[in-house]
């Protein structure tokens, strides 16, 4: 099986069956025998097509009706048309070639001759010309849905608008964060330096360090050795408002596979007690594991619901993180896929669930504890009303500080920082 019928694979399992791409895709590789340049390969069109179908399907449309075409056929017409407009290394011929075979195969000589005939158009004619409206530009230049790119404009600074846009359909950097309490932000760099990595420190985020030219940190022997782990900048920013300390209880509520949890182990020396809970046994199996790899022992895992009056928490903890669900549409660069999945009550619906976690989880930040939410999205009804809606609904919490990361320096994230009175008034 080639890099393109793998991807095609890839595309098809997220278009028919609803998979996750980023999930997919690990999948179909780790299955194959595929060489490092060739795997790059279908990384590079799977994520392409996902971040890019708006602008590729205007393209195609021109000379084809998507709506009439077999299914698989439009796979392999956006796959070659994303080669066309956007990959300067491949011929075209090869990309035209390729997608005749894979439209053939699906339903025979007179759909491959069809295939053949739209793509050779479309690399000749290319794109049609984008709208003159500002934002429907921006809506067919960064392939973002409309309701997407009007959550972005009410919550983005206006100067940043189209700069931002734009990151969310570029590939996200790597970003590793180092493990001080098993080695150096000195060692590590020159470690990943000598393997080809080229390194740059992140401002103002101690530990944290952008990674280009890598590969794949699960290959990397420092990564299997606990020295580093892989977390976004814009995350890594959520324990950091945390501050937590040696000897504090912690409660890291949602704490999916672990990154914040073992972030706030390591700034606490591992001297800390952190009870890491979420509804996912398989999550938190994760988290058991990446402690294990990064030599931490502070965190205990409870499977649980938060919202739940028996859930197995303590009455108060010192500091309280919820990284909360939410829509997701922070970090869009990373699963362009969503961009397709996600409807407009999504945000609605999310929010609901917020308010009930916080809900449930704010009562339990101690007198004179510490208080962070954090969202990996953009929307201000997730963020900033949330917090808004809390402080209303209880007075002896006071906002310390808010802050907003945007790409393309990191993921779009939200996060506030609370504290609640050591006395009620």
């Amino acid at each position: 099986m080639t890099a393109r019928d793998l991807a095609r694979r890839v595309l098809e399992r997220v278009a028919k069956d609803g998979a996750w791409a980023t999930l997919a895709l690990d999948a179909e590789l780790a299955h194959s025998n595929l060489d490092e340049r060739d795997r790059r390969l279908v990384s590079e069109l799977v994520y392409g097509v996902l971040r890019h179908r708006t602008r590729i399907d205007r393209a195609i449309a021109l000379h084809a009706d998507l709506k009439k075409t077999p299914p698989k056929v439009v796979l392999a017409l956006r796959l070659a048309a994303y080669q066309l407009l956007f990959l300067d290394r491949v011929p075209a011929y090869a990309a035209v070639d390729d997608a005749v075979k894979a439209a053939r195969a699906a339903g025979g000589p007179k759909l491959g001759g069809f295939a053949n005939a739209v793509l050779r158009k479309v690399s000749t004619v290319r794109e049609p010309a984008l709208p003159a409206d500002t934002l429907a530009k921006l809506e067919v230049l960064h392939s973002l849905p409309r309701w997407i790119l009007d959550e972005l404009v009410a919550a983005a600074p206006p100067a940043q608008l189209e700069a931002i846009a734009a990151a969310f359909g570029e590939a996200p950097p790597l970003v590793a964060r180092v493990n001080t309490l098993r080695t150096t932000v000195d060692d590590v760099t020159d470690e990943l330096r000598e393997a080809g990595a080229t390194v740059t420190p992140i401002p103002d985020i101690p530990g944290a360090l952008r990674l280009d030219g890598a590969g794949d940190p699960g290959r990397s022997p420092s990564f299997l050795a606990g020295r580093w782990t892989v977390q976004d900048a814009g995350a890594q920013r959520v324990a950091l408002a945390a501050r937590p300390r040696a000897g504090q209880t912690i409660l890291d509520a949602c704490a999916g596979v672990g990154g914040k949890a073992t972030h706030l182990a390591e700034l606490s020396g591992d001297a800390a007690r952190i009870d890491a809970a979420d509804l996912s046994k398989t999550k938190l199996g994760l988290l058991d594991e990446a402690q294990q790899r990064l030599g931490l022992t502070s965190i205990r895992t409870l499977v649980c619901d938060l919202t739940a009056r028996d859930a197995p928490l303590a009455p108060t903890y010192d500091v309280v993180v919820l990284d909360a669900p939410c829509s997701g549409l922070g970090v869009l660069r990373r699963h362009p896929d969503a961009k397709w999945r996600l409807l407009p009550d999504t945000v609605p619906r999310m929010a609901q669930l917020q308010r009930q976690l916080l809900a449930a989880i704010a009562p339990r930040v101690a007198p004179g504890g510490t208080l962070v939410y954090s969202v990996c999205t953009f929307t201000r009804a997730e963020g900033p009303e949330q917090v808004k809606a809390l402080l209303a609904s209880d007075p002896t919490l006071r906002l310390v500080e808010e802050h907003r990361t945007w790409p393309p320096d990191a993921d779009a994230f939200y996060l506030a920082r609370l504290e609640r009175q050591s006395t009620a008034r």
